[in-house]
């Protein structure tokens, strides 16, 4: 008795990585533990409340930091495990959403300080406080120089504009972390504005003020960075263009078909996969529906199943 053939396998991991990101996430995370070491360190010698304030901030950024390079290497790690169906790529955005929701607390953290310093202010320790603010400031830009994601796209474009193409490459995971440090400059930047503002002119009210205007720039990031990888987590990628692109590929089959059902989502940087289902009046194959759709190269993974309308129920149905 002649065995039926197996059944073709093929990998559901869609995303190889980004092991450069990784590296450089590292050595970020170590460079912001020791600044952060270097201001509590500091703050405590100094008795400078602004130190120890500034250096725990750091170490909720050093925090999400660790979170983005386990990210990396569980994603690695489980490459080749056969309980994610389709890859593991998502850890990495998990990651991405926790620690904007960590960087939304590190906004409110330094709005409810900096309101606290404003009705309440306490001696700074301008000499001291201004070149560990400086000093911190040269790290966070050198960890945001690390974490700069070029964006580098493929060669295939559609009509996607400018925009999309840009999202189509992000990894989220690294953006997260880049803003973090980004947030830590900026908040460097302003800290180092309000302590010279403050010894040279004696505006001391300036270092609440604009501690307060951080905190709302650093809320709008984390909050835009939550709404992306939120949609991605939730696989709400119908509203994306390449949905509107799968629709005018399968006007172009050798069968007229009707589409039943569609869902997209998204299953690694630039790549998506799609289930539909087709009614058509005559013969058609996976395969041709395959073909249609391979002109555009991130579908990485289509199923199909194809229906025929009751006065065509001699010809053979097709799933795949």
């Amino acid at each position: 008795m002649q065995k039926s053939p197996s059944p073709r396998i093929h990998s559901h991991q869609f995303d190889e990585g980004n092991p450069l990101a990784q590296k450089r996430i590292l050595l970020a995370a170590i460079l912001t533990a020791l600044m952060m070491l270097l201001e509590v360190i500091g703050g405590w010698i100094f008795n400078s409340m602004a130190l120890l304030a500034d250096g725990w901030h750091m170490s909720s950024h050093m925090l999400a930091l660790g979170l983005a390079y386990m990210a990396y290497r569980a994603a690695r790690h489980y490459a080749q495990d056969r309980r994610f169906s389709f890859g593991t790529w998502k850890i990495e955005i998990l990651a991405g959403y926790s620690s904007a929701i960590l960087l939304l607390v590190v906004a409110a953290f330094m709005a409810l300080h900096s309101a606290e310093r404003l009705f309440n202010p306490v001696e700074i320790h301008y000499s001291q406080a201004i070149p560990v603010a400086v000093l911190g400031l040269i790290i966070n830009l050198i960890c945001a120089w690390l974490l700069h994601d070029g964006h580098h796209h493929h060669g295939h474009n559609h009509d996607h504009g400018a925009a999309d193409a840009h999202e189509h490459h992000h990894d989220l995971n690294q953006k997260a972390a880049f803003l973090h440090v980004v947030a830590d400059a900026v908040t460097s930047v302003l800290a180092i504005i309000a302590l010279l503002a403050g010894k040279f002119m004696g505006w001391d009210f300036l270092d609440a003020a604009l501690g307060i205007a951080g905190s709302v720039l650093v809320a709008r990031w984390a909050i835009g960075l939550i709404k992306e990888t939120g949609k991605t987590l939730l696989d709400a990628e119908m509203d994306h263009p390449v949905v509107q692109e799968i629709r005018e590929a399968l006007d172009g089959l050798p069968v007229p078909a009707q589409i039943t059902d569609l869902h997209v989502w998204k299953v690694a940087r630039g790549q998506f996969s799609c289930i539909l289902a087709l009614e058509a009046e005559q013969a058609l194959t996976a395969d041709q529906v395959r073909r249609a759709l391979a002109v555009h190269e991130e579908i990485a993974h289509v199923s199909v199943e194809i229906n025929l309308p009751e006065y065509a129920e001699h010809v053979p149905r097709e799933t795949a």
